[in-house]
């Protein structure tokens, strides 16, 4: 009964969150701030505690998962309702290279030093911070680069050359399963798929581990 306890119990948690962060929507979990991850932390300890705690039963779980993510919903229409308590609630970024220089003093009041900075901007493809013009600490905590035009990667625009269509990638094969929903939405059918793979000598989609479409491209195949 114990097992069964802790089984009912993570499954009422599990199910709790995840309809929590369903209903918090991607934006928020796509910018994960500092209250952000106080949040995922309590949130965790509140449902783990929980299932090890024999007199916190599930209606325990379940209000105060709730009132948390009541609490976080109402800071998130608080910073979309109100403009001026985005700044207190979520951060503001900063600029932290100015000019092709060091901020040093905003780089102090962020907690930044020289390493943890060239690490961020290595993660940006940026190995020399002569190359930065400006750089945004995020509140996120990741740096946003815009590189001094000498360093920039040229645009067709600036080669002088016509632009072309971009297209979207369409997954049709993965791990020997075909998405036959992405290969209706691309416009496309077993007839022409069967007809490809057999070009690629290739009899049976379990032969393929990968398999996307591109329209000015056509189909990129790896195999098992």
């Amino acid at each position: 009964m114990h097992f069964v306890r802790i089984a009912i119990e993570l499954v009422v948690g599990f199910t709790a969150l995840f309809f929590m962060t369903k209903i918090l929507g991607k934006a928020t979990l796509a910018q994960i701030t500092a209250f952000d991850f106080i949040s995922a932390i309590v949130l965790g300890e509140l449902v783990g505690n929980a299932l090890y705690d024999k007199q916190i039963g599930i209606g325990s779980i379940l209000f105060a998962v709730a009132l948390w993510g009541l609490l976080i919903y109402v800071v998130e229409w608080c910073t979309q309702k109100f403009r001026g308590s985005r700044g207190f609630l979520e951060g503001q970024p900063s600029i932290i290279i100015r000019n092709g220089h060091l901020d040093r003093e905003m780089m102090k009041k962020e907690k930044l030093d020289i390493d943890m900075l060239q690490n961020l901007l290595r993660r940006k493809d940026v190995f020399s911070i002569r190359e930065v013009e400006y750089a945004v600490l995020e509140t996120d905590g990741t740096v946003s680069v815009l590189k001094k035009s000498q360093y920039a990667t040229p645009t067709m625009e600036d080669l002088q050359k016509p632009r072309k269509p971009v297209y979207l990638p369409v997954t049709i094969i993965d791990d020997g399963e075909v998405d036959w929903g992405n290969l209706k939405a691309a416009g496309l059918n077993e007839d022409w798929l069967l007809k490809n793979l057999r070009s690629h000598h290739i009899h049976s989609y379990k032969e393929i581990f990968y398999c996307e479409w591109k329209k000015d491209e056509g189909v990129y195949i790896e195999k098992m």
